[in-house]
Parts: structure tokens; C-alpha cells; sequence
């Protein structure tokens, strides 16, 4: 699917490819927000026929890669993870890449990082005596520093012949599979042949090299006494629409690690989809596919059959698709899940320390509400309340992207009885650009000074009913250029004045994460004070019942003491040194405290 300019924004498959097109131009309004946003910019489609199910996945997949689309499920830079190969040559050797070709090499990985690739790759260098370097063999070469450092068995100078360096090229590749202990035993046998044959400089050599293998497999941790293999792969999601996939790799029986992958998704994008996305798109460039894979969350039956056909098709045997439901697989799905979410955290934590990432949600988020300059000053409302009771409002203030708590303001709700959150809404906007208002027609050396600052855009947190309310209040006191939005918590969608359809930022969106931070702030900053509000008004009430204690003995409590806290406190002895109270009634204050 294609805008007007002719970019490709969506690609997809189907078996009935005349139903499918037809389902997303029927009914709109039954659709969530995500392809309502698609089909409205949808100005041309291309159709490609292929001859089988699995063809068509193949050509998604790389039609994907090509284009980027908007509104695909994507891994990110998911052509740049690098591999660890054995190169298939008369002397193998290990090294580190990141293109797959038929070339008969091994392929390991990926890793989503060169760092803990090259880890791998040194450790394999200290643990195995196979050549590093790439000259050409010729067995009259110089000895190199590899050889020295017993790291290296140089066939460039004819030191040894291929069957036995191609038993260290074996032994590799069983590490890099997460069989190490069948390493053990054939090392074990080599020492004692060279100790009987009084080579102890050999014997010593590989004594080293036994202990380096032991304490890798006692780290490997054994979670699948039956020596299974597998992939288990679970999906974590923020609460913007951020997401990414955990993939943790068990070999015999052995979880060797585990990698993360950042998603580029959307809001309405549910873990089935962003699992079904990922799985065509990194089996399709991944090494190998093992005989089992672990999910998560099972994905639709109808992209499942396809999935299958064609993961078989890349092994050449059968591979299973499950979700564990009980026992120890589901600990081990579960145990990659909270990976996932971590993983996840981790890689938002990054965003608001990188100022250009933070000039970045600025500019996205102007784009989005069309604003004309870039929201330096974000101002956002959140009402809290119980059932109505000790309603509260929180304005808190970000500029450039931080917050300015010198800024945030509290507003105890007077006018509005009952849970009506639209009328709390109103009366706290009305309340704040009327002091605006007051402190721009009397200059800075009013009392009310500190309400001057004007907001480059308000967010309230809430739907259309927050919105239109603010909105409303704003005409009142005279304030109708002022740029505002509303964010619904349950789909992340912002809503702006006159647009019936609400505005979707994309899942990897600076901007979601900027609005989600302060709305969430707003939220925590409202319902502090709530709490408060709600503390305080059940300690006055249970002070007011203390029969005998009425206005003037409270407010002379209060005024001795200066809060309920330390009145409650207090012995009964202080409490008798305040006029009108007898011990009696001392007692009775610290019985209902």
C-alpha cells in the first residue's frame, strides 16, 4: 500500500488477497485506530502473485527490509547483528560477521551487539589453538606471537597436521552448540598421554585449557534435564507501544544466553502480531533454526500454518511451534519474559539522558499537534479523587524535556460536588489561566507573578470529555489560541481540538515517551497530594469526634502543637498544658488518635 507521494507504507499477504483489500476499506469505523490511520493515507496498492504461502512470506519479509513501511511490525537495523562463523576452508578459522552467505561455513548467533561478540570470540581465542590470522598457508611462514602464547598450533610453519587441528576446530564448534563438557573427557585423555610421555609443558598446556572449559559449563545453567533444544522467545511492550523480543537459546538442555531485540511497532500492535512479525523476519537471516520453538504467546492460526511450513523449509526437518502452558518450559518462557521487560526498561532509561534525543521529542511532538514552535514549556492536568471525596488536580511542568518542579502547582478543588472529572477539569484550567490572565495585566510585580509563564502546549490527561471541558474553559477566561491536547491512557491516543480521530504516535516515538513521562509525573504529582488531603481530613474528623473538643480547644490544639501529627504524638501531660484541657480530656484525644 502506497501514499500519494508514492511511499510504500504497508505490505502484507493473503490467500484471498480480493477479501483482505476489501476489509480494509470496508467499515472503517470498525477498526482500530491503527488502520484507520493506514487506510486514510492509502492512496495506491501493488499486488505480487506467488505460487505458494511460504513464497509470499519470503517476499514480505524482504519487501520489509526494503521499504520500511510505516505500519509493518519491524526489527530494528535487524540487517547489522553480527555472527560468529567457522569458515569453511583447509584451515578454518573463527571470525566475526555480518553477512550470511552459501559459502558452507558454520554460522552462530546473532548477537545484537559487537561487544558481546567479540567477548565470544576472544574467549574462543584463548580456549582453542585454531589460526587467527588470514595469510595464506604455505608451512615455511615466521612464527607469530598466537604460537608463543600457546594460542595457536601454526600450520603456517607445518607444527601440526590437519587432523589434529581440525579436533580443535570440533571442539569449537561443540562450545559454540553448548556441548563444552563433551570437550572434557577427549582434553582429559590428551594430558595424560603427554604426562606419561614426560611432555609436561604439553600436559600443563592443555591442564589450562581443561580448567578455562570447567568453568564455563559450571556458569552454563541446566534447565532442561532432557537435553532439549530450543528457542524461547517472549515479547515485552511499554505502556506507549515501545516494544521488543527476548530470544533466549537452549542447547541440550543448556540456556547458553539470551538476546534482545528492539521492535519498531505501534499502540494497537498486541504481542501475537509483534511475535508473528519478528519470527518471519529474524528466522529469515538467522544461522540456524532449531527443532523447537518456545513462545510466548501463540500466534494466528492462519499466519502459524504458514510460519511452519516455511521454518521447516529452512531446517529441512521438523520444527515445533508451542506455548508452553505448565511446568518447566513455562518457567523458562517466563523466566525470557521478565528479560524482555527489563531489557525493554533498560533501553527506554537511554532516552531522556541524550539531549539530542530529547530535542527529538520536542520536534516530533510539534509535527504531531501541528504546533508552531517547539514545546520548550509543556504544562500537563490530572485530577485525583476517591469517590468524589477530597478531589485534588496536579499541574506539572517540563521545559526542554525535564521536568522544572520549581513549576509544579497543586489545586485543592472547590466548586465541583461529586466525581464529575470534566467539571474538575474545567474549573482547574479556568482557575490557572485566569491567574495567567491577572498576572499578564498587572506586571511582574504582582502577587501572582508566578503564574505568568505561558505553556507552549497543555496536556490534559483524559479523552475528548477532558478535552472539550478544558477547552471550554479556556474560551471562558478568554484564552482560545492556546495549543492543547488530551492523552487517553488506554490506547495512548492524543486528541486535539476539532479532529474527531485521535492522533497515533509511533511506538518508537520520542514524543510517545515524552507525553507518557509527564502524564505519568502529573498522575504521580495528584495523587501525592490526595493522599495527603486524605490523611489530613480523617485525623481532623477523628478529632472533631472527641466529645468536649469543639472550634476553639481544636484550634488551640492546632495552634500549640501545629498539626494533628503532633498532637497525636504528644503525652497527655503536654496535651493538659493547653487551655480548656483537663487530663480527662487528654486521655480521651489520645484514645481517638
Amino acid at each position: 500500500m502506497k501514499n500519494e507521494r508514492g511511499d510504500v507504507i504497508y505490505v502484507g499477504k493473503a490467500i484471498r488477497l480480493r477479501d483482505r483489500v476489501r476489509s480494509y476499506f470496508q467499515s472503517p469505523r470498525g477498526h482500530d485506530p491503527k488502520t484507520r490511520e493506514l487506510v486514510s493515507h492509502v492512496a495506491d496498492f501493488e499486488v505480487i502473485r506467488t505460487d505458494s504461502a511460504t513464497e509470499a512470506l519470503i517476499l514480505e519479509n524482504e519487501l520489509i527490509k526494503r521499504y520500511q513501511p510505516k505500519y509493518n511490525v519491524m526489527l530494528k537495523d535487524n540487517k547489522t547483528y553480527p555472527y560468529l562463523k567457522i569458515t569453511n576452508e583447509e584451515w578454518p578459522r573463527v571470525v566475526l560477521t555480518r553477512l550470511i552467505l552459501d559459502d558452507g561455513g558454520a554460522y552462530f548467533g546473532p548477537y545484537t551487539s559487537a561487544g558481546s561478540a567479540y567477548r565470544t570470540l576472544n574467549l574462543l581465542n584463548r580456549l582453542f589453538p585454531y589460526r587467527k590470522c588470514d595469510k595464506k598457508i604455505t608451512g615455511h611462514d615466521d612464527l607469530c606471537l598466537y604460537y608463543h602464547l600457546q594460542q595457536c598450533t601454526a600450520p603456517c610453519i607445518s607444527a601440526v597436521d590437519r587432523p589434529t587441528y581440525m579436533r580443535a576446530i570440533e571442539q569449537t564448534t561443540l562450545f559454540l552448540n553448548g556441548q563444552a563438557e563433551q570437550i572434557i573427557g577427549p582434553l582429559e585423555m590428551e594430558m595424560d598421554q603427554a604426562a606419561d610421555a614426560w611432555n609436561f609443558e604439553r600436559a600443563a598446556e592443555l591442564r589450562d585449557r581443561i580448567a578455562a572449559v570447567k568453568h564455563v559449563v559450571e556458569k552454563q545453567k541446566i534447565v532442561s534435564p532432557g537435553g532439549t533444544s530450543a528457542d524461547i522467545i517472549a515479547v515485552a511492550q511499554g505502556a506507549g507501544g515501545d516494544a521488543g523480543v527476548q530470544v533466549g537459546f537452549l542447547r541440550s538442555g543448556k540456556l547458553l544466553g539470551s538476546e534482545f531485540f528492539r521492535m519498531q511497532a505501534r499502540v494497537e500492535d498486541g504481542p501475537a502480531q509483534i511475535l508473528t512479525g519478528f519470527l518471519g523476519q529474524f528466522y529469515a537471516d538467522a544461522a540456524t533454526v532449531p527443532p523447537s520453538i518456545m513462545l510466548q504467546h501463540p500466534v494466528p492460526a492462519e499466519e502459524s500454518t504458514v510460519l511452519l511450513e516455511w521454518l521447516q523449509s529452512r531446517r529441512n526437518a521438523k520444527v515445533e511451534l508451542s506455548v508452553p502452558k505448565r511446568g518447566n518450559k513455562r518457567k523458562l518462557v517466563e523466566m525470557v519474559a521478565k528479560s524482555a521487560a527489563e531489557n525493554l526498561e533498560q533501553s527506554r532509561l537511554k532516552f531522556l539522558s541524550d539531549e539530542q534525543r530529547m530535542t527529538a521529542a520536542m520536534t516530533e511532538l510539534a509535527e504531531a499537534l501541528g504546533l508552531l514552535r517547539m514545546p520548550r514549556r509543556i504544562e500537563c492536568f490530572d485530577i485525583s479523587n476517591l469517590h468524589g471525596t477530597n478531589p485534588v488536580a496536579s499541574m506539572v511542568v517540563f521545559e526542554d524535556a525535564r521536568p522544572a518542579k520549581k513549576e509544579y502547582r497543586r489545586f485543592a478543588i472547590k466548586t465541583v460536588e461529586g466525581s464529575n472529572d470534566f467539571a474538575m477539569m474545567a474549573e482547574v484550567i479556568r482557575r490557572r489561566f485566569k491567574r495567567a490572565a491577572e498576572a499578564t495585566a498587572n506586571g511582574d510585580d504582582a502577587s501572582d507573578a508566578k503564574w505568568s509563564a505561558l505553556p507552549d502546549v497543555v496536556i490534559v490527561d483524559g479523552g475528548k470529555g477532558q478535552l472539550g471541558a478544558a477547552v471550554a474553559a479556556l474560551s471562558e477566561v478568554g484564552w482560545t489560541d492556546q495549543p492543547i491536547a488530551a492523552l487517553a491512557k488506554e490506547n495512548e491516543e492524543l486528541f486535539v481540538p476539532g479532529r474527531s480521530d485521535p492522533i497515533i504516535l509511533p511506538r518508537d516515538s520520542q514524543a510517545l515517551f515524552l507525553v507518557q513521562r509527564i502524564r505519568d509525573e502529573a498522575h504521580r504529582f495528584a495523587v501525592t497530594f490526595h493522599r495527603e488531603r486524605r490523611t489530613k481530613s480523617t485525623l481532623h474528623s477523628k478529632l472533631d469526634e472527641v466529645p468536649g473538643i469543639g472550634p476553639k480547644r481544636r484550634q488551640a490544639l492546632l495552634k500549640q502543637f501545629g498539626s494533628v501529627k503532633a498532637i497525636r504524638e504528644a503525652s497527655p501531660e503536654d496535651l493538659t498544658t493547653v487551655p480548656g484541657i483537663t487530663s480527662t480530656l487528654a486521655d480521651q484525644i489520645k484514645s481517638a488518635l
